[in-house]
């Protein structure tokens, strides 16, 4: 399946539906683990204790044009699946062995591996490339895309197209957020104000120090560049998102531009 360009390179008409993701059991954590290797295999860790709370983000009631979001939790990371119509996009693959967890997630809202035209990583630390192989494989005719600064530091079985501001994947605005890593990006649907921010950010129960009502920057321990890093968040701010989901740490549900606004006053 190839990706259609016009001037603004929009790769995928708006269909105006709602936007589904799901969460499939796990637990959460633990920042992300930069360019070290991740463990394989698991969707939990065994003795570990899950954050308070439920780990299933509250769904909200579908209207036309605005996202329902929840969270597929693998170990200490997040994956998304995101349908539209009869189309879907995975955002991000989690550790390695994380595909049939997310292949549950499809099944969960009454799609398939052939449903998936799209694969988006927000970036490429292994704990959300590292079922990037497993994935493609099974979703044979899905694109897949990245940062352009991140794409040749990806191991990917076919070719990454890279994207960035300007572009659109399944009606969700991509924003070039670098920093975490030079190539970072997330997406934004503007219908609902809800963005997928990979680690540009990061919830409560992410490890990361400060957190401002439910949202916390970029973790210093994992960031390549945080003076670009807190840019990348104040870019986001502009948005004004109402809900966020992070690649670690419980979604900010409602209220999150006002939290974020004041997290980035403190960057």
């Amino acid at each position: 399946m190839g990706a259609k360009l016009t001037s603004r390179r929009v790769f995928v008409r708006d269909l105006g539906l709602g936007v589904v993701a799901l969460t499939v059991g796990g637990t959460l954590w633990a920042a992300c683990g930069g360019d070290e290797p991740s463990p394989s295999g698991s969707t939990s860790v065994p003795g570990a204790t899950p954050p308070p709370g439920p780990d299933v983000s509250p769904p909200a009631t579908p209207v036309r044009g605005e996202p329902t979001v929840r969270q597929v939790l693998l170990d200490f990371v997040s994956a998304y699946v995101v349908v539209r119509g009869t189309e879907a996009v995975v955002v991000d693959t989690g550790v390695g062995g994380s595909a049939p967890a997310i292949e549950r997630g499809l099944a969960e809202v009454g799609v398939g591996w052939s449903d998936v035209g799209y694969v988006l990583l927000t970036h490429r630390h292994p704990d959300h490339v590292g079922s990037l192989g497993d994935v493609a494989a099974r979703a044979s005719d899905a694109v897949l895309y990245a940062g352009a600064a991140d794409v040749e530091a990806i191991d990917t079985p076919r070719p990454l197209e890279p994207v960035g501001d300007g572009d659109t994947v399944l009606g969700m605005q991509v924003v070039d957020t670098p920093g975490h890593t030079p190539g970072h990006v997330s997406v934004f649907d503007p219908e609902g104000a809800v963005l997928i921010a990979g680690d540009s950010l990061n919830g409560e129960g992410s490890g990361v120090e400060t957190i401002v009502d439910g949202v916390g920057g970029p973790n210093p321990r994992f960031t390549a560049d945080m003076a670009t890093a807190a840019a990348s968040a104040r870019k986001l701010a502009a948005l004004a998102p109402d809900t966020i989901y992070f690649g670690h740490g419980r979604p900010k549900v409602g209220g999150a531009a006002a939290a974020l606004d004041a997290l980035v006053a403190r960057l």
